[in-house]
């Protein structure tokens, strides 16, 4: 068996100030492999735009992370949101991984060591394992956003570790992780809401600034001590440049007029002017569940070996057995990748109706269904 030491949270960042649009300034320096700057790009429409185009590391220099699998049940590790019965955000402790032991997945031996495994270096060799990466200080990631959002003609919807878009402090924030009822393993999460794909970069599947907030609503004992917590604050930029803020207005009130994306027109700061923005839901996770501008074109690359945006990416954060191989699967029912990930994505991801995407696809739905990964073992 295999364990991660969690990293101690020991640093302290606190939100950049809020910016209209993206621009060469808009992600910290801390998380610059070099300096921003606006490029030329190509929106998803064929338009012709320009775009804030962020090279950035690994892991900003100021963020500690962790931690993430623990290594025995007497340890407390992140957190996961459970989605079989008793579904619900959770710690990863002892009561939570005895409540998935008695629904048929076991995550710890006899002497109560947790099955883990390292991402980025390895598979797993158990059944049910938690998933935990090391992280690769050579990596680097290319991210581009438009400085000017462009409503698209129908919101994109955002399927299992779909693009979402950029923090202000450079890291990047991706859809849902991969469900332990597909996979069989558990991705977890830290206590800020992020955790490290199999390239070994850092990611966000929550929204850092105002976590505490929900693990308070849910009763979770669990607390991102290294991310400043700020209901109001804005965490990021979408991948289609649209602003993401946290649950509250600026003057602390509650939207009341958000559409099915999370977002609505309105002022973020008293004297500013009403602009179309992102905010985070009231319970986990608190994603926008779509996208409602264009995106750009190629707007996320990176030079790891694995994972999203590489040259090998297969699956996604979760690693072998972490999600479907889309490359497999289309090369199976001679369909091409990335439009059978979308007609998944459109079809509603991670619990996507296969008859949808097999209309979409223009294949049989019992051939599609011959094609996905077998279930995991319980």
């Amino acid at each position: 068996m295999r364990f991660l030491r969690s990293c101690a949270i020991c640093a302290v960042i606190t939100p950049a100030a809020a910016f209209a649009h993206p621009d060469a300034h808009s992600v910290a320096d801390a998380a610059l492999v070099s300096p921003a700057e606006i490029v030329d790009c190509t929106l998803e429409t064929g338009e012709a735009a320009q775009c804030a185009r962020y090279v950035v590391k690994y892991l900003p220099d100021d963020l500690e992370i962790g931690p993430f699998c623990p290594a025995t049940l007497e340890d407390k590790g992140g957190i996961w949101h459970w989605d079989g019965e008793e579904a619900g955000l959770y710690r990863i402790d002892d009561d939570f991984l005895r409540m998935l032991d008695a629904q048929g997945y076991t995550f710890f031996n006899a002497d109560g060591e947790v099955y883990s495994f390292d991402i980025r270096i390895e598979g797993p060799t158990e059944a049910h394992e938690c998933i935990q990466g090391s992280v690769d200080p050579d990596v680097e990631m290319t991210v581009l956003i438009p400085t000017n959002p462009v409503m698209a003609d129908e919101p994109t919807s955002l399927g299992t570790v779909a693009k979402v878009g950029i923090g202000l402090d450079g890291v990047p924030i991706f859809a849902d992780a991969p469900s332990v009822l597909e996979t069989g393993h558990m991705p977890a999460l830290d206590t800020c809401g992020g955790h490290v794909d199999p390239g070994g970069w850092y990611h966000w599947h929550a929204t850092a600034t105002d976590v505490n907030a929900i693990y308070d609503s849910e009763g979770v004992d669990a607390e991102c001590v290294n991310v400043a917590q700020d209901q109001t604050a804005q965490f990021g930029y979408a991948f289609d440049g649209f602003a993401m803020f946290g649950p509250l207005n600026h003057d602390g009130s509650l939207p009341d007029d958000l559409d099915d994306c999370g977002g609505h027109v309105g002022l973020t700061e008293a004297d500013g002017e009403a602009d179309y923005h992102y905010h985070a839901g009231n319970t986990f996770p608190n994603l926008p569940a779509c996208l409602a501008g264009v995106v750009a074109q190629d707007n996320f690359a990176t030079n790891a070996a694995n994972g999203i945006g590489s040259a090998n990416a297969g699956g996604g954060p979760g690693g072998p057995g972490g999600g479907p191989d889309f490359d497999a699967m289309a090369e199976t029912l001679n369909v091409d990748a990335e439009t059978l990930k979308q007609a998944m994505e459109d079809a509603g991801g991670r619990g996507a109706d296969l008859a949808k995407v097999a209309e979409a696809l223009g294949v049989d739905e019992d051939a599609l269904r011959a094609a996905m990964p077998a279930p995991p073992q319980q």
